[in-house]
């Protein structure tokens, strides 16, 4: 083990060899963050420690198998089996299903992702009789979202005077009842969301001192990867138990931090050092991904956030070529430049495309580029697109497998109870639920004596119903005997699933078909590695396997016929990757920064910490592109290079399209606007307000007009403008300082309005 750790770096090595107490190591883009948690976890394992008394959180699954795969590498894997290492939402979850009757919860509960929660909040809604436009599911949604990340139960929520202020300013007082009716679907379901998975297992803890104690005890050493993107609740969670040895070592850059709007706070790993006063601290420097010329165009870039953790990120690499400049005339022209580019790079220098990225700030920007790759017969994967286990086909599948496990999954029985078709329709459905809610029961109950629950149903319904429960049920004994792919296999022959997509003979038919099969494969080829965590799971292993699929990333689903593909995605998606080329389209003000980042220092930030992400994703080089003119709502618009050119240091950039002037911001200064901590920028109405066909009216000034605030501005408010007049809010969409809001003005129709631009006065009746 010695010798081993003779290859490492001497910080990196002395990052490894420290074992006990708190301690922060600060990894730059590059610097081999993934390297030194591989081998501290090994050292620990060679000085003895016991595998199972080392927890290490991740955020991907992708990223705790890469770890795993490495240790096993350094130590035998009979030895390693035993680590605690995944997502939090896996381990959490393993927790709970561990301590799941002191939650009140059954082993198998099921684990609901957002189109499930979408789908029994539109239930909670038609039943309670509230309008859909004045709570939007999505809105709901996010309300819910934030409260549990928050540490705000259904309950707590009724006494949290604050909340209650602000849903009754943006009238919609019933969103406590909304929460509590689905936090109590959701436990009569024997369900927990997302969200779930986080609260529940602060609140195990916090509830019960002697179950907490024993994971303290268990847990002598916990690892967290990317702590800069842990949000309150989980950094809450991990405190806890780290709290009896207190052996946290957490790796992270501050650099890096770009997930604010899924809740991640910064302050977490700013303020470690508050929260252990003895800690230690190490800052891996060293790139090892980047050419000299591409850390320093970063470094330049970065330099320029005043809330960060000073470090010098250097590379011993070759110079390499300058970061690449070069403007086009039209967004379409520049979509045409980046696919001739990789084209004649793939040809001239023998490049996989692979190693070709396009990186943007909005998946609005893939389109273009998309279709020039397409006329040159570019092989392209674009990521953030539906995920495999979003299909429909796949999750009515799945639906069936978490029914088996778990008979109070109603959002499960309601999707498949029809499917394929047993003459179930909607006006049955509808019947059970009012059966359901009335005698407070799961649907389940309701058809195993249906007759009973619901009179008026006629022999022939009731006959239906209980055959659908009877061959639930014949499922759930076999999978006490079967495997998990035995068990699959069952079901999708039983059930006429395979018989409905056979013969389809349309290319949609049988790209189902074809994505049910690779469902069976993938469920095989779980059975036949075995269980990662050296448990049997229950029930064959099904609920592990459906678990582990859960929260699979578009980059966990890659199939090998996507491997040799230029990656198109956002930047946000490209976060941990690398590639030898990348290319960073429409870096334009409004675009990168965005419109809807622009009104305070602390989101300039975050969006110059995004745009060091993607410099610091290439090895070889880097195209940075942008457009003079852009469409917007169908008109086209003028473009103006983005600040964060003119924040990088000239001697590392090489204009080679375009005008160098004002590309290089030698006149931007009198353009861009200086950010002020939290003074908004004044935008440009054209680039936020699609067109209209209508004449807007003209409304003389109102000197005494004063804006409500944009943050309690919801749809179906009435509100007055001071152009455009008396309107209705149709749709609001986005969180923060982002979020836009849809009106219809009567003499000047449909707007589209960033909120915090629009200065909106609520028509208070």
């Amino acid at each position: 083990m010695n010798n081993i750790l003779k290859n490492l770096s001497p910080i990196q090595e002395e990052a490894v060899r420290q074992t006990d107490g708190p301690m922060l190591v600060i990894a730059g883009a590059g610097s081999g963050k993934t390297r030194v948690l591989t081998y501290k976890i090994a050292w620990l394992l060679e000085q003895g420690v016991h595998a199972r008394n080392i927890l290490s959180l991740t955020f991907t699954n992708k990223a705790a198998r890469e770890m795993r795969e490495r240790i096993e590498k350094i130590m035998l894997p009979e030895v390693t089996r035993s680590i605690w290492m995944g997502t939090f939402h896996s381990l959490f979850a393993r927790i709970l299903r561990k301590e799941s009757q002191a939650l009140g919860y059954t082993q198998n509960f099921t684990i609901y992702d957002s189109d499930d929660t979408k789908s029994l909040i539109r239930s909670i809604l038609h039943d309670l009789r509230l309008d859909d436009d004045i709570y939007p599911v999505g809105e709901v949604l996010r309300r819910i979202s934030s409260a549990k990340n928050s540490l705000i139960t259904a309950e707590s929520y009724q006494s949290r005077s604050e909340w209650l202020a602000v849903d009754e300013s943006a009238r919609r007082p019933e969103m406590a009842n909304i929460y509590m009716t689905y936090a109590k679907r959701c436990r009569n379901a024997g369900s927990m969301d997302f969200d779930d998975l986080l609260l529940n297992t602060f609140l195990l803890f916090q509830n019960n001192p002697d179950i907490l104690k024993r994971y303290q005890d268990q847990f002598r050493y916990i690892l967290v990867d990317e702590y800069q993107d842990t949000n309150y609740s989980q950094y809450s969670i991990v405190n806890m138990m780290a709290r009896t040895h207190r052996n946290l070592c957490v790796v992270g850059d501050d650099s890096q931090s770009i997930y604010s709007f899924r809740g991640a706070r910064i302050e977490n790993i700013l303020n470690f050092r508050n929260d252990y006063p003895e800690y230690k601290i190490f800052k891996l420097e060293q790139n090892y991904r980047s050419t000299q010329n591409i850390v320093e165009a970063a470094n330049s870039l970065i330099q320029k956030n005043q809330t960060r953790i000073p470090k010098n990120v250097w590379s011993a690499n070759e110079p390499g070529e300058l970061v690449e400049i070069s403007q086009s005339l039209t967004d379409q022209e520049e979509g045409i430049f980046i696919s001739n580019r990789i084209l004649d790079t793939h040809l001239q220098e023998q490049v996989d495309f692979k190693e070709f990225a396009v990186l943007y700030r909005t998946h609005a920007q893939s389109r273009i580029i998309e279709e020039a790759c397409r006329k040159l017969n570019i092989p392209y994967k674009i990521y953030g697109s539906i995920s495999f286990y979003q299909r429909k086909e796949i999750k009515d599948i799945l639906a069936y497998f978490r029914l088996i496990l778990n008979h109070r999954d109603d959002e499960s029985l309601k999707r498949i109870i029809n499917y394929p078709a047993r003459g179930i329709g909607k006006t049955t459905l509808d019947r059970l639920g009012e059966a359901a809610m009335q005698g407070q029961c799961p649907l389940w109950s309701v058809i195993g004596d249906p007759a009973a629950h619901v009179p008026q149903f006629n022999k022939g319904t009731v006959e239906k119903l209980l055959q659908f429960r009877n061959q639930i049920d014949e499922y759930t004994h076999l999978a006490d005997t079967l495997d998990a792919y035995e068990l699959a296999m069952k079901v999708v022959q039983g059930t006429g699933i395979l018989e409905e997509y056979r013969f389809d003979r349309t290319p949609e038919g049988l790209s189902k078909f074809e994505n049910i099969e690779q469902l069976i494969n993938g469920i095989k080829e779980f059975v036949d590695s075995g269980n990662q965590e050296g448990e049997e799971p229950s029930l064959s292993g099904m609920d592990f396997f459906l678990q582990s699929v859960s929260l699979m990333t578009d980059q966990d689903n890659e199939k090998p016929e996507d491997k040799n593909k230029v990656s198109l995605m956002t930047i946000h998606s490209a976060k941990g990757l690398e590639f030898g080329y990348v290319f960073i389209a429409g870096v334009e003000e409004e675009l990168f920064p965005s419109q809807f980042s622009s009104g305070s220092a602390k989101e300039i930030e975050e969006e110059r910490r995004l745009f060091y992400v993607a410099i610091t994703r290439a090895m070889k080089r880097v195209i940075i592109t942008l457009s003079k003119t852009r469409y917007r709502w169908g008109s086209l618009i003028d473009c103006r290079p983005s600040r964060f050119i003119r924040e990088i240091d000239p001697k590392f950039l090489k204009i080679t399209g375009g005008n160098r002037r004002n590309i290089s911001g030698q006149n931007m200064d009198e353009e861009v606007e200086e950010i002020q901590e939290e003074r908004p920028v004044r935008p440009t109405p054209r680039r936020i307000i699609p067109v209209s066909n209508k004449p807007s009216a003209r409304v003389a000034p109102d000197e005494n007009f004063e804006p409500d605030d944009p943050a309690l501005i919801q749809s179906g408010m009435m509100v007055t403008h001071p152009r455009f007049g008396n309107g209705k809010v149709l749709q609001i969409e986005g969180d923060g300082g982002n979020r836009m809001g849809t009106v219809f003005f009567k003499d000047a129709g449909n707007k589209q309005l960033l909120l915090k631009f629009a200065r909106l006065k609520i028509i208070r009746t």
